[in-house]
């Protein structure tokens, strides 16, 4: 009995007169994987910050627009720092652009057309690529009107620009070139804020007002610390 019970157990319902009421056991079955549908493309409900598809649109534009604003004044303040800290390094020459076609064409970065190298820690040498862009080159150093940068011909491929160190004059003008981009760049931010509120006509304590916020106080904190970065590294205050 002990035995017949053991080998039936998955299938047979038990009817002795020891086992009361009586017992049923059955294998236990799963779902078809075909029926099963995929989470892969769930979002959770703590990351779904926006009651509408438009409202996550515009964020995403504003972010955009926003982090473009922030990275160009990083770039900008790249040199303004490499010169105030009298640092020689190519990025002196990046705000240089170039009329590679011929005056009035749609002007191009000097690394483009050229190379920007260091020699001795005093001096920066532009190899154009093409004879041709020499003048237009040189144009463009000076229509950059960098402080203390004059180019040089030293040969048909070759620019020198000797680079003074700075005084303290000269760091406390790029400090003062910077803190004016950088109010500049915060209004520009406070635009796309303004424009995406006026545009979603969020209302009082909602989550997309709290979260545009939230994005424009973040990247003007942004800008602030590029700003004291260049200030600590120029050795002002």
């Amino acid at each position: 009995m002990l035995l017949f019970f053991i080998l039936g157990l998955d299938h047979l319902q038990l009817t002795s007169p020891y086992l009361e009421p009586a017992l049923t056991f059955s294998s236990r079955t799963y779902a078809s994987k075909s029926k099963v549908k995929s989470t892969a493309s769930f979002i959770p409900g703590s990351q779904q910050l926006f009651a509408s598809d438009e409202s996550q649109t515009e964020y995403s534009k504003a972010e955009s627009k926003m982090g473009a604003a922030v990275e160009w004044y990083r770039k900008e303040v790249a040199g303004f720092e490499a010169r105030a800290s009298g640092r020689i390094t190519p990025a002196l020459l990046a705000p240089v652009r170039v009329e590679s076609q011929g005056k009035g064409s749609e002007p191009v970065k000097l690394e483009e057309v050229a190379t920007v190298g260091v020699k001795d820690g005093s001096l920066l040498l532009v190899t154009v690529f093409d004879e041709k862009n020499m003048k237009a080159v040189e144009q463009g150093i000076y229509s950059a009107k960098l402080p203390n940068i004059v180019p040089q011909r030293q040969d048909s491929r070759t620019i020198k620009i000797p680079v003074p160190k700075p005084t303290v004059e000269a760091r406390n003008a790029y400090i003062s070139t910077a803190q004016r981009m950088a109010e500049d760049v915060r209004v520009q931010l406070r635009k796309i804020h303004q424009a995406s509120l006026k545009k979603g006509k969020y209302g009082k304590y909602t989550v997309e007002l709290e979260e545009f916020q939230k994005l424009i106080d973040r990247n003007i904190a942004d800008v602030d610390k590029i700003l004291a970065q260049m200030k600590k590294a120029a050795g002002t205050k």
